[in-house]
């Protein structure tokens, strides 16, 4: 046809309808796009174009009427002429009056351009080899695909985080109300046992209903906060003053001779370390038995102060302050990877020595990662060890704060 009308017939015009229609009389893409892939995608995207399943359910009976399955491509004609009977036939019987508030919308977003006879009768004729359609074009499906697909990947994606924050926060009630059982029975005195208990509460009950992700940030923003404060009463943070520490001073050894520097733990210095009593019994001796002491015999003899002393090409790869072992796992979780460590011996090393201890294997190895020629080799060597009795980190430390004096 020699002329594309731009005005729909009998019906308002805005700017919304004439940008499209413009768009519409651009070149369509040469390999063309499989028109159900298309509807698949805005299907995921519906959101960002204001559309609503009731709209697409318009537009697919729309897509239904064109004979091939590319529209662009080889495939020029895009103009689909069904009757209004017809297309509500293909919606199972959906009201007149609603299909076409429906296919309003979808000539408002775009995704369906008005070709409008003289008279606004859908029909096409062929002039000799020509052929002259009026309708709806469905040009902008292909037009449009790429915009479409970058809206719905943008959608997956909101939508992947969203699950993953969530089950991040009901993660973290989960623990928090293990904390909170755990911590009043070691100090039922404490007022922050019911506050902690009371925010579990609020937050399953707010689980129950869909939140949006600022509501769940807020959530997880408190939760995050509740568990350090119960975390700092359950598992203080050693002070790195050596001056002042009797287990530093204990520990703190210089040595002299600069060449006998040894990075490889040793047997019998693990199975010295393992006559040391333990906080419990040293409180006992001294008489100190008026309160009860947390003891975790997993965690590693060693105070974690003097392992962030010791250690510091960690801290590139930490998000946040490390305050407690669970903070030093989760640097270690990250660590890892990077360093070649298999997953495996990853969870080799954390059965026989404990998460903490393999934590802290992990950052002595990173100092010396220039020394090691196979990370997760010599991971399993010390898991073996480990799981004879023979392994503590100990040593390690040690050797490291001995270097550096030297």
């Amino acid at each position: 046809m020699d002329y594309t009308p731009v005005t729909p017939f009998r019906r308002p015009i805005n700017a919304a309808i004439l940008h499209y229609q413009a768009a519409a009389q651009q070149d369509l893409p040469p390999s063309g796009v499989n028109k159900w892939e298309a509807l698949r995608e805005l299907a995921a995207a519906r959101i960002a174009f204001g559309l609503s399943d009731r709209d697409l359910s318009v537009l697919q009976a729309l897509v239904s009427f064109h004979q091939a399955t590319i529209v662009g491509g080889n495939h020029s004609e895009t103009v689909v002429h069904p009757s209004n009977k017809a297309i509500c036939e293909r919606l199972n019987g959906m009201p007149c009056s609603t299909m076409r508030r429906h296919l309003a919308n979808l000539v408002q977003t775009g995704f369906v351009v008005r070709r409008d006879s003289p008279n606004g009768k859908r029909y096409a004729r062929r002039y000799g080899d020509e052929k002259i359609a009026f309708g709806f074009d469905l040009a902008p499906l292909a037009q449009r695909f790429v915009e479409v697909c970058e809206a719905a990947e943008a959608v997956r994606a909101a939508e992947e985080r969203y699950k993953r924050l969530r089950s991040t926060v009901s993660l973290m009630r989960r623990d928090l109300a293990g904390l909170v059982d755990y911590g009043r029975s070691l100090r039922p005195d404490r007022a922050i046992w019911d506050q902690a208990s009371d925010l579990c509460v609020l937050t399953a009950r707010d689980l129950r209903r869909k939140l949006d992700f600022a509501e769940l940030q807020q959530i997880e923003s408190a939760l995050s906060e509740a568990l350090n404060a119960t975390r700092d009463l359950l598992e203080p943070v050693q002070s790195q003053d050596m001056s002042t520490n009797d287990v530093t001073n204990e520990q703190h050894y210089q040595n002299s001779n600069k060449d006998s520097y040894d990075f490889e733990p040793r047997l019998e210095k693990a199975q010295d370390e393992g006559s040391v009593s333990d906080p419990a019994t040293a409180l006992v001796a001294e008489g100190r038995t008026d309160e009860p002491v947390p003891v975790d015999n997993n965690l590693p003899r060693i105070p974690l102060g003097l392992v962030l002393a010791a250690c510091s090409e960690y801290r590139a790869y930490a998000e946040r302050p490390v305050r407690h072992w669970h903070d030093l796992v989760r640097v270690a979780d990250v660590i890892r990877p990077m360093m070649g460590v298999s997953p495996s011996a990853w969870d080799e090393a954390k059965q026989y020595m404990g998460p903490e201890e393999a934590s802290v294997v992990i950052l002595v190895m990173l100092e010396r990662f220039g020394d090691i020629r196979s990370p997760g080799g010599y991971l399993r060597t010390l898991s073996a060890k480990a799981a004879l009795g023979e392994f503590s980190c100990g040593p390690m430390i040690m050797a490291l704060m001995r270097k550096d004096a030297a």
